[in-house]
């Protein structure tokens, strides 16, 4: 059976045909669909999180891997970085979800393996609106409404969509949690770190770690992701 899944004092009318994921996908690509806030269609389940970013623990960790994850994409010509409002649909996973972060190679849609599908009404070819199949990377950072959803019910629906990499962070504590996960044979794993606590990335061919300090100003942190090319295990 279908559940919706509301966070407290949002109010957001969902249409009765949206229950299936084909109902969600025609709600989500409509211009009825709001415009802020994150609503996911996972396995059967719409959930709705209108709650704004928390700037320390979300909105600056975005920025920093955003930033570097781009930079390292285009000089390397690997593929596209897309943001937190691109829609990625699989049938096979039931998911229809904005993730905060995409990386999809070029090899992956040269092979069909990924697709961009056009939007509703296109008048052209590059009028795109949704990512079919799953990014080679895809990046989810923890915030207090979304932790179950990160960590429990996105997990294996991007593993079943055929996402080769999810990167997990979590910031809101005293010590910064940055896990990256490949594809084992039922589900993700997760890639140890070095004696260094830099992890692999087979999809960016280099190993990761994210450091943080303290800001110029009380109550502020300053984020770096730092990398290693081509790659220690």
């Amino acid at each position: 059976m279908n559940a919706i899944v509301l966070q407290e004092r949002c109010e957001v009318e969902i249409p009765e045909y949206a229950t299936s994921l084909a109902g969600f996908r025609r709600w989500a690509t409509s211009d009825d669909f709001p415009r802020t806030g994150r609503i996911d269609f996972i396995c059967g389940r719409i959930e709705v999180d209108m709650t704004a970013d928390r700037i320390n623990s979300h909105t600056l960790v975005f920025m920093e891997l955003a930033t570097e994850i781009a930079r390292l994409v285009r000089e390397r010509n690997l593929g596209q970085v897309l943001g937190s409002d691109t829609l990625v649909v699989s049938v096979p996973a039931d998911l229809s979800c904005e993730p905060d972060m995409s990386v999809v190679l070029w090899e992956s849609l040269r092979s069909g393996r990924v697709r961009y599908l056009p939007a509703p009404k296109a008048v052209a070819a590059d009028d795109v609106l949704e990512v079919e199949g799953g990014p080679d990377l895809v990046v989810e950072i923890i915030s207090p409404s979304s932790q179950q959803k990160d960590t429990r019910r996105l997990p294996p629906a991007y593993f079943a969509a055929g996402v080769r990499e999810l990167w997990l962070v979590d910031a809101r504590g005293h010590e910064i949690s940055f896990l990256i996960h490949r594809g084992g044979a039922a589900a993700f794993e997760v890639v140890p770190a070095d004696s260094d606590g830099f992890r692999k990335s087979d999809v960016l061919d280099s190993s990761f770690r994210l450091k943080r300090s303290p800001g110029p100003v009380p109550n502020t942190w300053v984020y770096r992701l730092e990398h290693r090319e081509g790659a220690r295990p």
